[in-house]
């Protein structure tokens, strides 16, 4: 889908509406925040009102998708909605971040791990399930990240959340790697899932690399790596952005 703006002849935007008013498709590399990745594109094109549709760890790649001017105030119907993934796991190792990122806590022998042992807890946590957020996490308590609190080196008693796995399936089993593909719902935490596993079979586990495939209605075969977006002009960038009506019609209940 591609869309131009008023400026230069293109035509015009619906009224009340700017031709900025969209939202893009970013392949986010491995290494910045997603706030990073919105204070990249609000400095390099001007735009005054740049967010995200969910957060990627800086850890992980894939789909990111940034809401442009007045799309953003419709925010919460991205952030709510369901998310793909693909990724894997390192058997024998805990970090306390539950990633690669994290410091090692635990080393552990994962030889006697079967697949059919790793197929079988992906399977318990395929459904309705609780989660306690990780202490390495964004998520608040009274107003601050727990990140925070974990520098400060405090633990906090936080509450199960109820998050549903749509789909949980291993794709390739060579330990201590463990390849899988994930379909779950907003707020699920796919590094506590592989710490879950990995305290489950007794050998410990993280979430070695992570890539979101698709967010919502959106996939990442349509999105552009964010180093090619920056190096666009304006008009070029536009081509790219997917108009605010058109995101509209695509949130809209009922047929299409």
């Amino acid at each position: 889908m591609t869309y131009r703006g008023a400026r230069h002849g293109h035509p015009a935007a619906p009224a009340g509406v700017e031709y900025t008013d969209g939202i893009l498709l970013v392949d986010k590399p491995s290494g910045p925040t997603s706030h990073d990745v919105v204070h990249r594109i609000r400095r390099r094109f001007g735009f005054r009102k740049v967010g995200h549709g969910g957060t990627l760890d800086p850890q992980a790649t894939g789909l990111l998708v940034i809401l442009v001017g007045r799309t953003t105030k419709l925010s919460s119907r991205f952030l709510t909605s369901d998310k793909s993934y693909e990724g894997a796991m390192c058997l024998g190792v805990a970090t306390d971040s539950q990633d690669a990122q994290g410091q090692v806590v635990a080393t552990r022998d994962f030889a006697g791990v079967t697949r059919a042992q790793v197929e079988a807890g992906m399977a318990r946590r395929t459904g309705d399930i609780l989660q306690i957020p990780p202490m390495v996490s964004a998520k608040k308590v009274e107003g601050v990240p727990l990140y925070k609190r974990a520098r400060r080196g405090q633990v906090l008693e936080r509450e199960a959340k109820p998050v549903h796995v749509y789909e949980f399936t291993l794709t390739a089993f060579a330990p201590p790697r463990v390849a899988f593909r994930l379909r779950c719902s907003k707020g699920t935490y796919v590094r506590t899932l592989c710490a879950d596993i990995g305290e489950e079979l007794g050998c410990g586990a993280h979430l070695a690399e992570l890539r979101r495939t698709r967010s919502g209605d959106y996939t990442l075969a349509d999105a552009l790596p964010l180093d090619a977006l920056l190096e666009m002009n304006l008009d070029g960038l536009l081509t790219h952005m997917i108009p605010l009506r058109e995101v509209a019609a695509a949130l809209r209940p009922g047929p299409r």
